[in-house]
């Protein structure tokens, strides 16, 4: 369910807050839908809502439990062979019953949380670095989540109004 984010508090609270709304606004766009409607693209764009869901669990699993805690990806993700197929996630998702698709995204944000709840402090650094070199602090990978995260749920916007009228929060 979709809470607003605290006015106050402390700024992993805050932040967090923020990531979990973002998280069900996107959610909210694919309540309901059957698999057809999830993989119904608006042209010229090939993106689905599908491929968003899958797309935004890839996100998190990537710079959460891979990046930031030094974990190996969980699965689907690290049987992938990347080189092969770049776009494996907005691929597959087409074919994935909704239920399915919304449970991994799911499941990739509890994942995030508890890296986030292991860390403790918005100022731990990751373990791998970016490309330049350098570490990012839990701080900077959760602000990246959140921008992500709201710039898909405004793509989500647009698909959901395409696939069957929708509109609004």
């Amino acid at each position: 369910m979709r809470s607003d984010p605290p006015e106050t508090g402390d700024e992993t609270t805050v932040l967090t807050a923020y990531l979990a709304y973002q998280r069900e606004t996107v959610l909210l766009k694919t309540d309901g839908l059957t698999r057809g409607q999830l993989a119904q693209p608006h042209p010229p764009s090939s993106l689905t809502l599908a491929g968003l869901l899958s797309h935004l669990a890839l996100v998190e699993e990537s710079w959460a439990v891979e990046r930031f805690a030094g974990q190996p990806m969980p699965e689907p993700w690290a049987a992938v062979d990347w080189d092969a197929t770049p776009d494996w996630e907005f691929e597959t998702a087409v074919d994935l019953e909704p239920e399915v698709l919304r449970e991994r995204y799911r499941e990739a944000g509890r994942r995030t949380d508890a890296v986030v709840a292991a860390a403790g402090d918005l100022d731990a650094l990751s373990a791998q670095p970016l490309r330049n070199g350098n570490r990012f602090s839990l701080r900077w990978m959760l602000l990246h989540l959140v921008e992500e995260t709201a710039r898909h749920a405004g793509h989500a916007d647009l698909l959901r109004e395409a696939v069957d009228g929708t509109t609004g929060e």
